[in-house]
């Protein structure tokens, strides 16, 4: 027997009763985007994998094992994106819409990949929603992402449910001279470490601060802090972005340890972070990139970030009992005809109300059948109302509503009357 198809480990569908939250969410996110002045970009899903060494860095453990990378039919070596933040930088920079200090503010939204272990919260095609801004060099710019993240955390009820963290990794020059602080003080204690620790000593030390080992985070209590090397713009700039916080009323903890898993962040980097979620707790993260343009072949460009994980954020949704009551149902008035003069009619009619009423989740009924059957399919629909059209209707020019879901008593609507009442019964309903 041959071996039936699936879809591959770590890369789910999503069916279509989980379609409704996915775009409640995603549609709730672009209208707040819209509205701070945030325009669209979307780029392909595949790249040069040398964009993402570039960027990201050689030594990051995303380009060293979880990238799905192949050579193409013309030998070039391409990469399923991993992340968003290359490629857009890519894209600004190709087609010159950051040059001569332009100011670019942009978000997208598709699916990455990931080699990592499946677990709940934790795929090989994921999806983010991510947003970049450029030329904004000031703590302003950081400050407006993370209110327009606590702006969303509000309207979608889960403020209770997450936590900001908040770091500066200064500039390149004070990072690299607490990475030799850093590697000085860790190496006195290797023997400590546990092996991945280790292997970071020697490629990417900051990557130790944010160890899970026990032992290790032991040995880090006493380990330098980056806050003790900040140069002083860096500390204004942070000290600007906390001040703003402070301003609307932010909450949030300053976590020494945070250094995010991408070598191009500078200055501030930021988490939003659950317990409700098990061991995937970062639902938000980003921060500033401000030498990334440059190192990409472009001009010197301050840029800023983040990208939020959809899968996550619909799981806290459902965990929280959060999504909206509506979502649950998919039609509002499901139309029930019988014989052929009547399906005509219904047709007609249906045709009719969706030029009257765009917004109504109408259904007209496929597949004729009797009066019990087609009943059961209303029901099943989950709609509110039931609308009836068959000879007697026809001749009189009427339609049968007939609530579903509540109390009341069948009635007959005269066609012309028809819009009126659904928008008041829809409503109300």
């Amino acid at each position: 027997m041959s071996k039936s198809l699936q879809a591959i480990r770590g890369m789910n569908d999503i069916l279509p009763e989980q379609t409704p939250l996915w775009r409640y969410f995603e549609g709730t996110v672009a209208r707040l985007l819209d509205n701070y002045g945030y325009r669209q970009i979307r780029m392909p899903i595949v790249e040069f994998t040398e964009l993402f060494k570039r960027s990201i860095g050689e030594v990051t453990d995303i380009v060293e094992k979880e990238m799905y990378t192949f050579d193409d039919r013309n030998g070039d070596s391409l990469t399923l994106r991993p992340e968003g933040t290359a490629a857009c930088v890519r894209a600004v920079l190709e087609h010159g819409i950051t040059g001569g200090g332009q100011v670019q503010k942009l978000w997208y939204i598709g699916p990455m990949f990931r080699h990592e272990r499946p677990q709940k919260g934790r795929y090989r095609q994921f999806h983010q929603i991510g947003l970049e801004v450029f030329n904004l060099e000031g703590p302003d710019i950081d400050a407006e992402l993370i209110v327009m993240t606590w702006r969303l955390w509000g309207e979608l009820g889960l403020r209770d449910a997450v936590k900001l963290e908040l770091n500066s990794l200064g500039t390149s020059e004070s990072r690299g001279r607490y990475r030799e602080a850093l590697v000085e003080f860790l190496s006195a204690h290797l023997d400590k470490l546990d092996e991945d620790s280790q292997r970071r000593l020697k490629t990417n030390p900051l990557r130790v601060l944010d160890t899970k080992n026990a032992e290790t985070q032991a040995v880090l209590v006493d380990a330098p802090k980056m806050a003790d090397y900040l140069d002083d713009e860096s500390r204004a700039h942070f000290e600007g972005l906390k001040a703003r916080l402070d301003a609307v009323g932010i909450p949030y903890v300053i976590n020494p340890k945070l250094v995010r898993g991408l070598d191009y962040y500078s200055k501030t980097v930021f988490e939003w972070v659950t317990d409700k979620l098990g061991a995937q707790g970062t639902v938000c993260a980003g921060g500033r990139y401000d030498g990334l343009v440059e190192q990409m072949g472009g001009k010197p460009t301050p840029g800023v970030g983040f990208a939020m994980g959809i899968e996550r954020l619909v799981l806290m949704l459902e965990a929280l009992d959060k999504v909206p009551e509506e979502l649950s149902r998919q039609v509002d008035v499901y139309l029930c005809a019988f014989g052929e003069a009547a399906e005509l009619a219904a047709l007609a009619l249906s045709e009719r109300i969706r030029d009257q009423l765009p917004n109504l989740r109408l259904q007209i009924n496929a597949g004729a059948g009797s009066f019990k059957s087609q009943f059961k399919k209303a029901d099943k629909s989950g709609a509110l109302y039931a609308l009836i059209l068959g000879d007697d209707e026809l001749a009189q020019q009427v339609v049968g509503f007939k609530p579903l879901r509540g109390q009341g008593e069948q009635q007959s609507i005269a066609w012309d009357a028809l819009a009126a009442h659904l928008a008041t019964c829809v409503v109300q309903g």
